[in-house]
């Protein structure tokens, strides 16, 4: 279990600064739309906005017994853990979409930019492709249905 905290952490670290890169869109006189992390010379671009989304809260409502109530102990605790474990469902699936955001994002995007002790600094190609195998190996290992 600490080990899956670990690599969640690291993870998540990972894509927080992968995701610190601004993405630029216009569109050419062709009427096709490019993306890039530097505007156009001479164009009108937008920035998007690649900040995760916030999560849509999903509230389980499960009863809550109380022995008061005429409820059972065992009853108390089955209603906890299938709060914990609805809870638990809710992080996996909010950090699985992160992952595969900063991953759409590492593989489209060849020149991202990352900040380092408050300075911005270009990833380089092999830092890029390790970041993508790490991305990969947390979908694989906690994304999996």
């Amino acid at each position: 279990m600490r080990r899956m905290i670990l690599t969640v952490s690291v993870l998540l670290a990972l894509s927080a600064s992968a995701t610190a890169a601004q993405i630029y869109t216009w569109v050419d006189a062709q009427g096709l739309t490019h993306f890039s992390a530097q505007p156009p010379q001479g164009e009108p671009a937008d920035q998007v906005d690649i900040l995760p989304a916030q999560p849509k809260s999903a509230v389980v409502a499960l009863p809550t017994a109380s022995l008061s109530d005429g409820g059972s102990e065992q009853t108390i605790l089955d209603n906890q853990v299938k709060r914990q474990v609805a809870a638990r469902a809710i992080e996996r699936q909010q950090y699985c979409d992160n992952v595969r955001n900063n991953l759409a994002q590492l593989r489209n995007n060849p020149r991202l930019r990352v900040e380092v002790d408050g300075q911005a600094r270009r990833l380089n190609e092999e830092e890029r492709q390790a970041r993508i195998a790490d991305s990969e190996k947390g979908i694989n290992e906690h994304c999996q249905r």
